[in-house]
């Protein structure tokens, strides 16, 4: 079976992209969504296409359920006893309406519960299955707007909620290197997505950055921040 990838929010836009390269490079990819429905529908499509040398598997993985992220990875690790390529994409809320001092927190909290704590449960879920990869590794698609060098007041819930990401990042790196695990934040730039809007570069430029850092080889980078392969200062 090769490869085994695990894309969170894989079934639209950036993650779906990733799904596709990875894909093409023969890795079994498991798409992951909040609704089985979904992921289903884009696997298909996914296949339709013709994903060369690959596999592509929808996977119920909602980032903001415990119970769910736990299910999801006793599924994985029932299957397939390991997991080599984490892909934690998922992402909601790019609030340009908002301010710093004006900003709604309810709005706030609940992109943390996606864009921060849905990385770090389905990390912690997914570990025991990591290490048991001979070459695993870890990506957290982040972006420069959590970068502190150039933070300014706008879009807070995002940006924050980025930074901490970045944080994170650091922490599973420094934890988990001693298994071998790579783990680095990547920024795809902004991206003509349904989030990025129109204007932002393919979303297969964007996409390539992520799968770099997921195919790295074993002497590859840990614990860093890159776009496009190059590093951005934190």
């Amino acid at each position: 079976m090769g490869t085994v990838s695990l894309v969170t929010g894989g079934n639209r836009g950036l993650g779906f992209e990733i799904c596709r390269q990875l894909a093409e490079r023969g890795h079994t990819v498991l798409l992951s969504a909040r609704s089985l429905d979904s992921a289903g529908t884009a696997a298909r499509r996914l296949m339709g296409e013709g994903a060369e040398g690959g596999e592509v598997r929808p996977l119920l993985l909602d980032v903001t359920d415990d119970a769910g992220v736990k299910a999801a990875a006793e599924r994985v690790a029932d299957r397939y006893g390991r997991l080599d390529v984490l892909v934690n994409n998922a992402a909601i809320t790019y609030d340009t309406w908002q301010r710093a001092l004006t900003a709604d927190l309810d709005v706030v909290r609940e992109a943390a519960e996606t864009n921060l704590y849905g990385p770090w449960r389905t990390a912690r879920a997914f570990a025991a299955l990591l290490r048991a990869s001979a070459h695993p590794r870890m990506v957290n698609v982040s972006s420069e707007a959590g970068s502190l060098t150039g933070m300014a007041g706008g879009t807070p819930a995002y940006a924050v909620t980025k930074a901490a990401l970045n944080a994170l990042t650091r922490m599973l790196a420094a934890e988990l290197g001693p298994d071998g695990v790579l783990v680095n934040a990547v920024c795809p730039g902004w991206v003509a997505t349904d989030m990025g809007g129109a204007g932002g570069r393919p979303v297969d430029a964007g996409a390539a950055g992520v799968v770099w850092a997921a195919t790295l080889p074993d002497t590859g980078p840990t614990g860093g921040f890159f776009r496009d392969g190059r590093p951005l200062p934190w």
